[in-house]
């Protein structure tokens, strides 16, 4: 029999969080089918889930979690479909609330809202801001809200998969990115539900799609070739159109910064990128810093911040016990 709405979750070493986030996608009134794949946990994750009879578990074996969705998808069987990260969790009622809304508007997705939790504590709540524009909103235009507080039509999406060019033993490659802009890019029906349907959590420490280090170095390329592939095909289309040229530079403006700290001439071209986009992008930073991107240029202000970041890491190497 098919379920109503089956929710994918990939895992790693997150037995602190996962039951929580199972649990909170379980309901009365819904046929809820839950899988979950666990990418080679070594936590205690895997004995965890072999006492879970009404999880459905696929087991990875360290490649990443596009590979472990690619294997996850098919046996979905949802008239909705909804991915989770296991260390977020969905408000009551989430899934009722958009199941329903998407009958009655025949929706391909349902948006909604975020809660923002640092650990477990509630630190923001953030409405899904309405648009005219998907595309021009997930591009980068205002806040998108969250992939996973969305509920898709399965049919809608499962040819669209979790793309990674750096999916090898790490989560940050910035599949969820991909993969919303791809669903974008389809023109979705979308119905909105009102509050929030995903509890974010928001750590302290490293989330799992921002390491430091080399990581953070796979990831800033492969959001960098997302935009570049999306902005291709909306060009090649007609579709990128003004507005959406905009939105895409208010992301890969921070993502030149980051470049930055490692690949300087990159992360140049990536600033005359921008501008081609839009010529008449100006720095959107304030004071005394955004005097300098506007009268010294990117190149000559990086320069200055990566001498200033050196100094001050020297100074507190000399000053440290």
């Amino acid at each position: 029999m098919s379920a109503d709405i089956s929710v994918i979750i990939p895992t790693r070493n997150r037995l602190w969080s996962l039951p929580k986030a199972v649990e909170s996608c379980y309901s009365s009134r819904l046929n809820i089918e839950i899988i979950v794949i666990d990418d080679a946990s070594t936590d205690g994750t895997g004995e965890w889930l072999r006492q879970q009879p009404d999880l459905t578990v696929v087991q990875g074996e360290g490649w990443g979690k596009p590979w472990g969705i690619a294997r996850a998808l098919p046996l979905a069987t949802g008239t909705y479909l909804r991915y989770l990260d296991s260390d977020d969790w969905l408000n009551l009622n989430a899934n009722e609330t958009q199941f329903g809304i998407a009958g009655h508007e025949s929706a391909d997705v349902v948006v909604a809202g975020v809660d923002v939790y640092e650990d477990d504590r509630l630190i923001e709540s953030v409405p899904y801001p309405l648009t005219d524009d998907f595309i021009a909103q997930q591009l980068g235009e205002g806040n998108g809200s969250h992939y996973s507080a969305f509920l898709y039509n399965r049919e809608f999406v499962k040819h669209i998969p979790h793309r990674t060019l750096f999916a090898a033993s790490t989560f940050a490659s910035r599949d969820d990115r991909c993969f919303i802009l791809e669903v974008a890019l389809r023109n979705p029906r979308i119905a909105v539900s009102p509050g929030a349907a995903l509890c974010h959590r928001h750590h302290k420490k490293q989330r799992l799609q921002f390491h430091g280090g080399l990581a953070s170095i796979g990831t800033n390329i492969q959001e960098l070739y997302i935009y570049r592939q999306i902005l291709d095909m909306l060009a090649r289309s007609g579709e990128l159109t003004p507005r959406r040229r905009r939105a895409a530079t208010k992301t890969l403006w921070p993502l030149a910064h980051r470049i930055a700290y490692t690949h300087p001439e990159e992360a140049r071209d990536l600033v005359q990128w921008i501008c081609e986009l839009d010529p008449e992008f100006a720095p959107p930073e304030s004071g005394v810093l955004g005097y300098f991107y506007r009268y010294l240029g990117f190149g000559q202000t990086e320069t200055i911040l990566r001498m200033r970041r050196r100094a001050l890491s020297i100074f507190r190497d000399r000053v440290s016990p």
